[in-house]
């Protein structure tokens, strides 16, 4: 059956982007609702913002979200994830601003908040996008392809010039709390000589040492070090997973990722939703259900955070 969150968790932190201070409640919402989020600084007629693939707009670095007006909320990338492989299919966020707080840099917060509150069923059958048949889009040596599957599957490749980094593959299968286990504490990262630039240009305000891992060359400059020794590419993973968390239901698929970021991600939805011979909405039977990302985790699973 499809779920939500058992009562209110909130979330107080900074925008990575735009430092400015950030508060984000998760409540509870019907079946059917989906993931929705609301503007609470905005008038009270401001139209909630869907968290749907068709209300990015694409810009660098984040996954934005737009609505009616000047409603808009972005990096909602990490909370996204978190829902996702959490199982939660129904959810309100209410937030005071324009972007979704960093906290720690991963979705691990947000998991621990989430799981310790419970879940709750709900009377309604979980649906999900089953993919039919290879959807895939490129941008240079950048791909992401979505292929048919009985579950949600993620493969990754990533290549930096900078050593601490280097080239990284991961795969994972999503069912069975993986991605709570594997991914959720993975940060995301940045190479040193790219932080000037991106202030420069009006981001990462909000960076820090502690909510992002910094690497330069060999080097990991973040206190404490690496929390996987590949924890960049799990955490391309994260993104990965909260960004097809904008289709809206679970997808029964094989993402593959080289070099991907979270705007080819975006295409490859659009890609997808582009012909309906590529995918079928199916009702969840208990073995497909079983096999969802979120089904069975427990907050045991959770990893430990030095």
């Amino acid at each position: 059956m499809q779920r939500t969150i058992r009562q209110a968790v909130s979330f107080d932190g900074v925008g990575l982007h735009s430092g400015r201070p950030a508060r984000l409640v998760l409540r509870p919402a019907p079946a059917g609702a989906g993931i929705v989020f609301h503007r609470t600084d905005l008038d009270e007629t401001t139209p909630p913002i869907p968290a749907l693939w068709d209300r990015v707009v694409q810009s660098p670095l984040c996954t934005r979200l737009v609505g009616a007006g000047d409603a808009s909320v972005s990096t909602v990338e990490h909370v996204m994830a978190a829902l996702v492989g959490c199982g939660v299919h129904n959810a309100t966020l209410e937030i005071d601003g324009p972007e979704v707080p960093i906290l720690d840099g991963s979705a691990v917060p947000f998991v621990t908040k989430i799981l310790a509150a419970g879940l709750t069923p709900q009377a309604a059958p979980v649906r999900a996008i089953r993919v039919l048949r290879p959807v895939e889009v490129a941008n240079g040596a950048a791909r992401a392809r979505l292929s048919p599957d009985v579950t949600l599957r993620i493969e990754f490749t990533i290549e930096f010039e900078d050593a601490a980094i280097g080239v990284q593959t991961k795969s994972l299968n999503m069912s069975n709390g993986s991605f709570v286990r594997e991914l959720s504490n993975s940060r995301t990262f940045c190479r040193k000589a790219d932080v000037e630039t991106m202030r420069a240009n009006g981001l990462a305000l909000g960076g820090t040492m502690e909510n992002a891992v910094v690497v330069d060359g060999d080097e990991v400059l973040s206190p404490g070090g690496l929390r996987h020794a590949d924890e960049a590419v799990r955490h391309k993973m994260l993104d990965a997973v909260g960004d097809l968390g904008l289709a809206g239901l679970p997808i029964l698929g094989f993402y593959q990722g080289m070099r991907a970021g979270h705007a080819l991600t975006n295409d490859l939805l659009h890609a997808l939703f582009s012909d309906q011979a590529n995918y079928r909405i199916v009702t969840c039977d208990a073995a497909t259900a079983a096999r969802l990302p979120g089904a069975g985790v427990h907050i045991g699973e959770i990893p430990r955070v030095a």
